[in-house]
């Protein structure tokens, strides 16, 4: 698996597994939130922020990562190809080349939480609401090695 920084033209397949991997994750969206998000991926969060993929020999992505400064803003899997790592390769790759120590992770997605917990995350807040001002709290981590 090789990281790549993403172009915009990659950008309509990032969209692609950032869905596969909400709604294996984040259940407590409806699609209502899911078809309101995904424009805003697409056209407002990808273009302004460092974006790296994990793609294969083969050339397919499989997942992708976004940085804004030293915090992580997204880190999406296809649901397919999760837990083989791809995870732990692009955060570790943001974590050495970015300096990227600080994450939100939704409340309400655990397999979330406990992944950057299992990689040297801890909590260091919450908030109520999302960044649209959404009722699904946030949990604001850093990383602690």
């Amino acid at each position: 698996m090789k990281i790549e920084t993403a172009v915009p033209s990659q950008f309509e397949r990032l969209v692609a597994i950032w869905e596969s991997s909400v709604r294996a994750t984040h259940h407590f969206l409806q699609e209502s939130d899911i078809a309101a998000l995904r424009p805003l991926l697409l056209n407002a969060y990808l273009p302004n922020l460092n974006v790296v993929i994990a793609r294969d020999e083969t050339g397919a992505i499989h997942g992708f990562l976004g940085v804004d400064e030293n915090r992580i803003e997204m880190l999406f899997v296809d649901d397919a190809s999760r837990g083989k790592g791809i995870g732990s390769l692009l955060l570790k790759y943001a974590i050495d080349h970015f300096g990227a120590n600080e994450v939100d992770v939704n409340e309400q997605n655990p397999q979330g939480v406990g992944f950057y917990q299992h990689m040297g995350f801890v909590q260091t807040g919450r908030s109520e609401l999302d960044g649209q001002g959404n009722p699904f709290p946030l949990l604001h981590m850093r990383y602690e090695g």
